[in-house]
């Protein structure tokens, strides 16, 4: 059932005893207590849907579909292969990196031995300094060769690594969009997941309100069609609120309410704290957010360093 209350009101109370004053200000002491006595509802209603933290992984580079793991509506745990791509050309390039990073050491090793050789000449008297000048500079070229190629294998190994696409943190397989033996450009998405994270309900406060509404306060979200997977009998889930954006925007229009009278609005999430397994994003939602007084010079300092 809703922890929420009913409307209160603000201002001064409307009972004052204005016999005898003169005619001019009673009524201006009536038309302020009659702006005093206007009411606030404690309850802010709005409308929005639902989100998830939604991981996108892409295609490295463009090539063809080895293999798929998985299945749409899969749950999967961190570090679980998801999809690999063929690696036939990536692994040719990486035997490529292997022999030239042998060849580079070969050739490192022949430098400093020729070296050693000036060197030994030199004190013999029979080698001159020009000799052992070009003996150290073909050293140096050679170790420059030598962690080049060691650089180009590290990336050749990586970029087959790249090819198998493994889950990021634990959630559910929500797109396959991409299928065995199709060739995928580079950056096409080819697996998405919804994490396991808690998800939010993305609403947008008027600007008339916004100053009631604080990051950490309690909220209520009602979701069509999930009375029967939450534990209360009237299917009400419990929430908080998450950030206030610092900019205001326009109001989308299926957020909008017949109480609504405003056009600029801040973006604002609403965490789902006891959201049933399997919510998914795009849900539409109603959230009732708890309005708190209007805030002191202290407390808007709090505000703006949590919202976003």
């Amino acid at each position: 059932m809703s922890s929420f209350g009913g409307p209160r009101v603000l201002g001064s109370v409307c009972g004052l005893l204005l016999f005898g004053l003169p005619l001019g200000l009673l009524l201006g002491l009536l038309f302020g207590l009659l702006i005093g006595c206007g009411e606030r509802s404690d309850v802010l209603e709005l409308v929005g849907s639902v989100e998830r933290t939604q991981v996108e992984m892409v295609a490295p580079v463009g090539e063809t579909i080895a293999e798929v793991l998985v299945q749409r509506g899969q749950r999967v745990a961190a570090g679980k292969p998801l999809l690999r791509l063929d690696s036939t050309l990536t692994q040719a390039r990486l035997a490529q990196a292997e022999a030239e990073l042998a060849g580079a050491r070969t050739s490192n090793r022949v430098a400093a031995l020729e070296l050693e050789r000036i060197q030994r000449l030199l004190d013999q008297r029979v080698a001159s300094d020009q000799e052992l000048e070009r003996a150290q500079l073909g050293r140096d070229e050679a170790r420059a060769r030598l962690r080049a190629a060691r650089a180009s294998l590290e990336a050749a190994r990586k970029r087959v690594r790249d090819l198998e696409l493994v889950a990021p943190a634990s959630g559910v397989v929500d797109q396959l969009p991409y299928q065995v033996g199709e060739r995928v450009p580079a950056g096409a998405v080819l697996v998405v997941l919804l994490s396991d994270e808690e998800p939010w309900v993305r609403v947008w406060v008027p600007e008339t309100e916004v100053v009631y509404v604080r990051p950490g306060g309690p909220a209520e979200i009602r979701i069509d069609g999930v009375d029967g997977l939450v534990g209360t009998d009237d299917g009400v889930l419990q929430g908080r609120v998450l950030d206030v954006a610092r900019e205001p925007g326009f109001t989308p229009h299926y957020a909008l309410t017949e109480r609504e009278r405003v056009h600029l609005v801040y973006e604002t999430r609403v965490r789902i704290l006891d959201a049933p397994e399997g919510l998914r994003p795009g849900v539409p939602a109603s959230v009732r957010v708890a309005l708190v007084p209007a805030l002191v010079a202290g407390d808007a300092d709090d505000v703006g360093r949590a919202a976003r």
